[in-house]
């Protein structure tokens, strides 16, 4: 990385904590909430996000789908792609061992790491949850990480009450500490493919430049599309360089998601490497932005579920 510290990436992208305060401020209506029963909760707290009701029983937007998925789509396939430790072996069946990014400590408290045995630099996350973790560049950093100790924090993190994720239901709650991938010195951006029926629609890229997050989507004929999320990160305002291995991150992702209706592969990529982050099948929990409004509508459309809604009078 760089020399110096105040220079160093680090975990969430800048604007992106920012813009999760807001968010953070409904946590206690959503806590109050939690005891109602699946339906409800994602009824209501849609409307907490978005200001109206999804649509379950005929779902026609992104949004809408991806709720309906979270009701009733157990697919067995998705408890063992979204534990970040157990999916390495799944992906590397898949795509190869080269495209898993190298793993040098699983466990469930960071006092049991044999710190003397971990390369830096390295990044430290839950297996179970998002946007949670930490970057870790010197002896300094283990210590202040071991001060602090988020061990049990991080492991208390339930997506499936949250949001109701079915995937991380019963899934077991670990920390892993990987390698740190590093593209010309830095943390390298973040490809999301956006897969559906196994083919990749676009790529979101979550950018780092001059100490600010950016987003922004492109087709795989790389021209760039006019929507973001406004709630996540700002609009880039430039051109993003076409990947040099931009056939082969969508070949990873298209390999991966052959049998999945819809998924999104989380790629890191250089012009010598491509790995695999992770894979995605709940996007912000479903509760998206989306600027203009219409593409919820235009991705729902191109989701053809991969399961049945039951029958309601």
């Amino acid at each position: 990385m760089t020399d110096s510290i105040g220079d160093r990436d680090t975990f969430l992208i800048p604007g992106y904590l920012q813009k999760s305060i807001g968010e953070r401020a409904l946590n206690l209506v959503w806590r109050l909430i939690s005891p109602l029963p699946d339906r409800a909760y994602c009824n209501l707290k849609y409307f907490t996000i978005r200001g109206k009701f999804p649509n379950l029983k005929s779902p026609q937007t992104f949004t809408d789908k991806m709720q309906v998925r979270k009701l009733y789509d157990r697919n067995p396939l998705f408890p063992r792609f979204v534990d970040k430790a157990g999916a390495k072996e799944l992906i590397a069946e898949r795509v190869g061992s080269q495209h898993v990014i190298p793993t040098q400590w699983v466990g469930t408290d960071l006092t049991d790491v044999d710190w003397s045995a971990i390369t830096l630099p390295a990044v430290v996350k839950p297996t179970h949850a998002s946007g949670v973790g930490r970057f870790l560049y010197s002896d300094a950093d283990i210590r202040k990480l071991l001060k602090e100790n988020p061990s049990s924090q991080w492991r208390a993190i339930d997506h499936a009450s949250y949001n109701r994720e079915w995937a991380y239901s019963g899934l077991e709650r670990r920390i892993i500490i990987e390698t740190m991938l590093l593209a010309d010195g830095r943390v390298p951006w973040d490809y999301r493919l956006f897969t559906f029926g196994g083919k990749v629609s676009h790529i979101e890229i979550d950018i780092r430049e001059g100490g600010q997050g950016y987003s922004c989507n492109y087709t795989t004929e790389w021209k760039k599309l006019p929507f973001y999320d406004p709630d996540y990160l700002g609009l880039y305002p430039g051109e993003v360089p076409r990947p040099a291995r931009l056939e082969e991150m969508i070949r990873i992702a298209e390999t991966i998601a052959h049998d999945i209706d819809f998924v999104r592969v989380d790629l890191y990529a250089s012009a010598d490497w491509v790995y695999v982050g992770e894979l995605t099948f709940y996007p912000g929990g479903g509760f998206e932005a989306f600027e203009p409004a219409e593409y919820d509508l235009l991705l729902g459309q191109k989701w053809q579920l991969g399961f049945d809604l039951p029958a309601r009078p």
